[in-house]
This record gives C-alpha cells, structure tokens and sequence, in this order.
C-alpha cells in the first residue's frame, strides 16, 4: 500500500481573499522523481492545466522546469493577488499508484475550516474540481459536517457556487471544471462549450477553462 502524503504545506498569503483548493498532487511529487519540465511547488505537474490557465489571463510569462525559479515566479504572483493554495486531502492510500481521486483510501483531510478562521479576509474557495466522489467539492462537504455546517447552493449551472457560514462571514466556493485532461470529456457536453464550439470550430477545451477561471480570479 502506498503512502500518497502531501508534499506542500498551505500556502497562504496573510492578504489572501481567495483559496484554491484540490486533493493531491501525482504520486512522484511525494516520492520526488519529478520529470524536468515538473515545477517543484503546487500544481506543477507537467500534465496539469492550472499554472497554464493563470499565464494565459494574467500574461505572466511563466517557465515550467524543475528549477527554483518558476517556484518564485509563482509564490510572487499569488502574493500579489492575494490568492493562497490549501488542498483538502493531507494523505491517503492507495493500492495503485496513481494520481487518480477514485483510488485514494483512508483519507486524511485538512482543517480547512480551521484555515479558513485563521485567515478571515479568504471569501472564496475556487475548487479544483466538483462533487463527483473523491473530489474537493466531495471532501469539503463532508468536512463540513464534522463543525455541523453545510453548503448552500447559489448557482447550479457550471461552474457551481455555494456558499457556507463561517464565524459570521460568508465565505462562497466555486466548483471549476478540473484543470486535468480527464474532465475533457465533461467539457465536450457541456451546452455552452457546444455553443461556443459551434460558432468557432477552433475553440478549445482549454479556450473553455480560461473563460471560465477569468471569471473568477
């Protein structure tokens, strides 16, 4: 059984507003055999989409290798815009080794909402992913109901808002289309990338998750 703990601890600026929240990074950032064109720090697989969807709204020329400076390149674009990094899921197990949610076991979660009362300017979660088993939306919602709290839905087209209160404060989550290649085929039905497929035959999965994150951070 393989141990899949999270390599990164939270990283939150003390200006955060905004949370991004995901499960685990792939198996070989625990083991550290990360490939040349990895980014050592969260999100920085060669395969994931996120850093890819940020360059691309906020033009930030990124560089993806297994260097320190992509590393600082991205800390100091989160500072900047006052958005912090807290996955759920602090370890798990899996009988396979891979990176797929569906696999993980004895799940360890983050205190998120903990977290979230430490920093109390963070008034957004944006997930990484939505309520499908094992996903963060998943995971949150069943953290929640250990302080006896629930989500409630504010807009049920995608991407989903809902919104939780926390000490007085609302804080609001949004369920993005994961930034994988394994939610491609969720993207292809949905009705407003059909639309948009339709109209620009070069439109893109990836077109669809820029729109969709830009409005969001």
């Amino acid at each position: 059984m393989f141990i899949h703990t999270h390599p990164y601890q939270p990283f939150i600026p003390e200006n955060a507003t905004k949370l991004i929240v995901g499960t685990l990074p792939p198996p070989r950032f625990t083991t550290g055999d990360l490939k040349p064109d990895d980014v050592n720090f969260c999100y920085g697989s060669r395969d994931g989409m996120l850093w890819r969807i940020l360059d691309q709204i906020f033009e930030l020329d990124l560089v993806f290798e297994n260097t320190d400076f992509p590393i600082k390149q991205r800390k100091g674009f989160l500072e900047k815009q006052g958005i912090g990094i807290c996955d759920i899921v602090d370890s798990a197990q899996r009988e396979k080794i891979d990176a797929s949610d569906l696999g993980m076991q004895h799940i360890k979660l983050r205190d998120l909402v903990g977290y979230l009362r430490k920093y109390p300017k963070v008034d957004t979660l944006l997930f990484t992913g939505g309520n499908s088993k094992n996903g963060p939306e998943y995971f949150f919602r069943r953290h929640l109901r250990e302080y006896k709290m629930s989500l409630k839905l504010v807009e049920k087209s995608t991407p989903k808002i809902h919104e939780v209160e926390i000490d007085d404060r609302i804080v609001r989550t949004v369920s993005l289309t994961a930034p994988t290649g394994t939610a491609n085929i969720a993207v292809g039905s949905n009705p407003l990338y059909k639309q948009l497929k339709a109209k620009n035959p070069e439109f893109n999965t990836f077109d669809f998750r820029v729109m969709q994150y830009r409005e969001f951070f």
